[in-house]
């Protein structure tokens, strides 16, 4: 394929190809299992999955509620799908507080939270985590090296951490939707044991 200005379409699509296996091949056996039993032991405390995270790691909470609802029979709730409610938190009480101001609503003591953040340093997730821990609920933070800058503040306030090896926001995205998808499909083969 021809290059576009200098531009080598080639070289990028291995390239990224190449970080993203590299990125993949970093997630261990660890990082899996203590997400499952947490989910696991979620459902069978009765409790909820509350999602949060911002842009694309916004998307990520809501593919996720609607996979882990559905076909794992947990209560999952995307806090990032409830637009009037988000937008009059963040008016009312500021951007910062839109996810604290959500489990001050709807968290119980079984409940899980899953956060999902790709430089690991959202300030509004960053704070609901504390938050969560502050009431005694497990918490998972779901995050990378984003430009080399390590997994951010994240890694101090959630009782497991994922974090993938890459410096690539894209790489990290792409990366939360591989997991979601593996967890989800790990649970539905314990289930047919």
């Amino acid at each position: 394929m021809p290059g576009y200005d200098g531009f080598s379409i080639d070289s990028f699509v291995q390239s990224y190809l190449d970080d993203l296996k590299s990125a993949i091949d970093s997630i261990t056996l660890e990082d899996i299992q203590g997400l499952v039993s947490r989910v696991l032991h979620t459902r069978s405390c009765g409790g909820s999955i509350h999602f949060i995270g911002n842009g694309g790691s916004a998307a990520t909470p809501s593919h996720s509620a609607g996979d882990w609802s559905k076909e794992l029979r947990v209560r999952t709730i995307a806090h990032t799908d409830n637009i009037a409610s988000f937008t009059a938190w963040a008016n009312d009480e500021g951007y910062d507080q839109v996810f604290v101001q959500a489990l001050r609503t709807y968290i119980q003591p079984d409940d899980l939270v899953v956060a999902y953040s790709g430089s690991g340093n959202s300030k509004n997730v960053i704070l609901a985590l504390e938050y969560a821990q502050q009431n005694s609920v497990q918490t998972v933070g779901i995050t990378g090296n984003y430009m080399g800058k390590g997994t951010g503040k994240i890694s101090e306030c959630v009782d497991h951490l994922i974090n993938f090896n890459s410096e690539s926001m894209e790489r990290i995205e792409d990366l939360q939707l591989v997991v979601n998808h593996i967890v989800k499909e790990a649970i539905k083969e314990i289930d047919l044991e």
